[in-house]
C-alpha cells in the first residue's frame, strides 16, 4: 500500500492539469462533438480588386491573372542564404496580382494602392514587398485606386523592359 501513496498523490495533482488542457483542447475546437468553428465565407477581394482584376484578364487574354497570391510562392531564397531569416521577411506578405505567362513564369506583380497604405505600418510592409521584389529582379507596378489604367497602359505596363 506504501508504493502506491506517491502515485495516488501524483494522479490527484495532475487532475488540476488535465481538466486545463481539456478545457484548451475544446475551446480550440479538438475533439469529438466540438461546435462550429468561429469562421465565415468572405470575398478575397475588395470591389476595387475586382474591377481591377477583371481588367487585367481582359487586357491579357494570353496571360494568366493570380489574385492574393503568398509572395513566398513567388520569390524563394538563394542559395547559400539563412531562408527561415530572409524568408520571414516575406512570409506574412501577398500581392494583389500576379501576371504569368502561360507556362506559369511570372512576368510582373501588381499592386493596389488606397489610402490604407498611407499609415505607416503598411508603408513599411509595403517598402519591405517593393525591395525583396526589385531585389528579385521582378517588376512591380503600383496602381492607384483612383486612377485605374485602361486595357493599353495595362499591356505597356506588364510589357515594358525591366530596368536595371
Amino acid at each position: 500500500m506504501k508504493s502506491l501513496v506517491p502515485w495516488i498523490v501524483v494522479a490527484l495533482l495532475m487532475l488540476p492539469l488535465l481538466a486545463w488542457l481539456a478545457r484548451r483542447l475544446r475551446e480550440a475546437g479538438v475533439g469529438a462533438g466540438v461546435a462550429d468553428w468561429p469562421f465565415y465565407v468572405k470575398r478575397p477581394l475588395t470591389s476595387m480588386e475586382q474591377v481591377l482584376y477583371h481588367r487585367l484578364v481582359k487586357a491579357l487574354p494570353e496571360n494568366i491573372v493570380l489574385a492574393q497570391v503568398q509572395v513566398s510562392r513567388v520569390l524563394g531564397v538563394k542559395r547559400g542564404a539563412n531562408f527561415h531569416h530572409w524568408n520571414n521577411r516575406i512570409n506574412r506578405l501577398s500581392y494583389d496580382f500576379v501576371v504569368c505567362e502561360k507556362d506559369a513564369s511570372v512576368l510582373a506583380v501588381i499592386e493596389l494602392d488606397d489610402r490604407s497604405h498611407q499609415e505607416v505600418g503598411r508603408q513599411t510592409a509595403d517598402q519591405k514587398k517593393d525591395k525583396a521584389t526589385n531585389d528579385a529582379g521582378l517588376r512591380i507596378i503600383r496602381l492607384n485606386v483612383k486612377s485605374l489604367p485602361g486595357d493599353d497602359a495595362i499591356r505597356r505596363a506588364v510589357r515594358q523592359p525591366r530596368i536595371g
